[in-house]
C-alpha cells in the first residue's frame, strides 16, 4: 500500500488542485492532503480558517476513489524541522507530491521520495487570481468545484476577503 502526502494552503481549494489530487489519486492507496497555514485566517492572502478550508476539501473530495485524511498543518519557522513537524502531525507516508521547490528539497533531504505534480494551467486556476477577482467583484465560481462556491457563501467569505483587503488609509486623519 501506498500512502501519499500533499499539502497546500487551499486559499481557496480550486481546479487546479482538483486536477493534481484526481490525478495523484491514480497512483497510490491512500492520500494525506495538508492544509498548510493552518494558524492564518482573516488576511488578504489567507482569509479562510484552517476549519474552513478542511469543509472545502471534505466537500470537493467526497467521491475521492482513494481513502484520504485532510489534516490542518501549522507553520513552524524552522525550515530544518518543518518536515519532522508535519509527519509529527499525520499517518506515515511514503511519498510527498509538491511543486514547491522548498517543500522539495526539505523532504528529499529528509529522506522521502518526492514526486513534483505539475501546475495545473496555473495562469487561470491560482489561489491569487480567485482572490483577486473576489475583491474585484469579477466572476470567480467557474474556477473552483460547487461544493467550495457553496462554503464560501455560506460563511459570506467575499465579503470577508473585501473587508481584510480593504486599506485602513484615511487621508483626513
Amino acid at each position: 500500500m501506498i500512502r501519499a502526502f500533499y499539502i497546500g494552503r487551499f486559499q481557496p481549494y480550486h481546479f487546479g488542485h482538483h486536477a493534481i489530487i484526481m490525478r495523484i489519486a491514480e497512483e497510490v492507496d491512500e492520500l494525506v492532503i495538508g492544509i498548510g497555514s493552518a494558524q492564518k485566517s482573516h488576511e488578504a492572502t489567507d482569509p479562510f480558517t484552517a476549519g474552513e478550508r478542511v469543509l472545502m476539501l471534505y466537500n470537493a473530495l467526497e467521491n475521492l476513489p482513494i481513502r484520504h485524511y485532510v489534516l490542518p498543518i501549522e507553520d513552524v519557522r524552522y525550515n530544518s524541522i518543518w518536515v519532522r513537524h508535519v509527519a509529527s502531525r499525520t499517518p506515515n507516508f511514503e511519498v510527498v507530491y509538491s511543486n514547491n521547490p522548498l517543500v522539495i528539497q526539505l523532504f528529499r533531504e529528509a529522506g522521502f521520495c518526492v514526486k513534483e505534480s505539475p501546475l495545473y494551467v496555473r495562469e487561470r486556476y491560482s489561489g491569487t487570481e480567485i482572490r483577486r477577482r473576489m475583491v474585484e467583484g469579477e466572476k470567480w465560481e467557474h474556477l473552483v468545484p460547487k461544493p467550495i462556491v457553496e462554503v464560501i457563501k455560506e460563511i459570506d467569505g467575499v465579503t470577508r476577503l473585501r473587508n481584510v483587503s480593504a486599506s485602513d488609509n484615511n487621508s483626513s486623519l
